[in-house]
């Protein structure tokens, strides 16, 4: 049997292509996260070119992938500028504990378990111990012989971090200014036959993926507007920046949350160390406690469902398994691109295998 010499061309052209792809893998993570950076401002840079006007004067591409892009950048260095300052204060509290007081703000607690550890013959805590302890928690967690090591390592990685920035900035305001670019660019490597089914996929997963950004984006807002009331009514210190942080860390499926109720809890203690615990800092963490389990709430029940539904067109209990999958293939990264992937694999599935049963019932949410 003879191979034709335009399939051994292909099967030669193809492990050339991927040998390429991952030798210039960096180059590929640098394009596909300014695809995704530009899907997530798509509804910006379509919002400012098609709702802003002054007089005759609108809006171009350019001027609104720009301002998109500098409207991320200002995200960022908002965070930042609400982090700093947070950490700043904290290092601040730490150097300035009066480690007798903060022990003797737990006496009663303590008094209660080692009652309860005499009952059953067990050793009890003591105090001076757990003053020792507690001083040395913090000694090991801010020794500053460390402080030059993680300085040198923040400032050698600052050159490849501002490198990778500018170039995944670089990338996405291109493909933002030319909504078409991406898909010109995977074409190009397309067989001719294969054009129309590939521009469709494209299409589709640019549209899904767009939506659901949109909807991460609202979820991350509504969160942040939440925690942030509801802790400054409490007053807790910086309520901002704990709902921000919960919101973010929330895109974790099911450790997120629990990660940010403990970010809030450990900010409120740190920040009331030597207060009576009884009266004062037990009331306060089952309040803050309170607040996220309501966010959770809305979240699990409202919020999730209609990102989910609206957005990649999927049932929440689809989204939970391809999660727990995501889990076991990756870990935390794993959940946090489940759906991303998913979605792609959906539509590629539909394009591509819709002569199968099992892929019709599949994919035939997506129009």
């Amino acid at each position: 049997m003879k191979i034709k010499k335009s399939t051994i061309a292909i099967i030669i052209g193809g492990l050339v292509g991927v040998g390429l792809l991952y030798y210039f893998r960096g180059i590929v993570a640098y394009i596909l996260v300014a695809w995704i950076v530009s899907l997530a401002g798509r509804p910006t840079t379509r919002f400012l070119e098609e709702r802003i006007k002054i007089g005759k004067f609108q809006i171009g591409a350019t001027a609104a992938a720009a301002i998109t892009l500098v409207f991320f950048l200002l995200i960022a260095v908002l965070v930042v500028a609400l982090f700093v300052p947070m950490m700043i204060d904290q290092l601040d509290n730490f150097s300035t504990i009066d480690y007798r007081r903060v022990v003797a703000s737990f006496d009663e607690p303590i008094a209660s378990i080692n009652s309860l550890l005499e009952r059953i013959d067990s050793p009890t805590i003591s105090l001076t111990q757990l003053e020792e302890q507690i001083r040395n928690a913090f000694a090991n967690w801010f020794k500053l012989q460390d402080v030059g090591k993680t300085l040198n390592n923040l400032f050698s990685t600052l050159g490849s971090v501002f490198v990778s920035i500018f170039a995944v900035i670089f990338i996405a305001f291109f493909f933002l200014k030319d909504k078409d670019l991406f898909t010109e660019a995977i074409l190009a490597a397309a067989p001719s036959q294969y054009e129309t089914e590939t521009t469709n996929i494209i299409n589709s997963i640019s549209r899904l993926l767009t939506r659901y950004f949109a909807g991460i984006a609202l979820q991350i807002t509504i969160i942040t507007t939440f925690v942030t009331i509801a802790l400054s009514l409490l007053g807790i210190k910086y309520a901002l920046l704990i709902g921000f942080f919960a919101a973010i860390i929330n895109l974790v499926p099911y450790l997120g949350p629990i990660i940010g109720a403990v970010f809030g809890i450990f900010i409120a203690i740190s920040s009331n160390l030597e207060v009576d615990f009884y009266t004062v800092l037990l009331p306060l963490i089952i309040k803050i406690g309170i607040v996220f389990l309501a966010v959770q709430m809305v979240d699990n029940f409202f919020l999730q469902p209609y990102i989910f539904s609206t957005s990649v067109l999927a049932h929440p209990l689809e989204i939970f398994i391809v999660i727990l999958m995501g889990s076991q293939v990756a870990g935390i990264m794993g959940m946090v691109l489940a759906v991303p992937v998913y979605t792609v694999l959906r539509v590629v599935a539909k394009s591509y295998l819709s002569e199968f049963k099992i892929v019709q019932k599949w994919t035939g949410s997506i129009s």
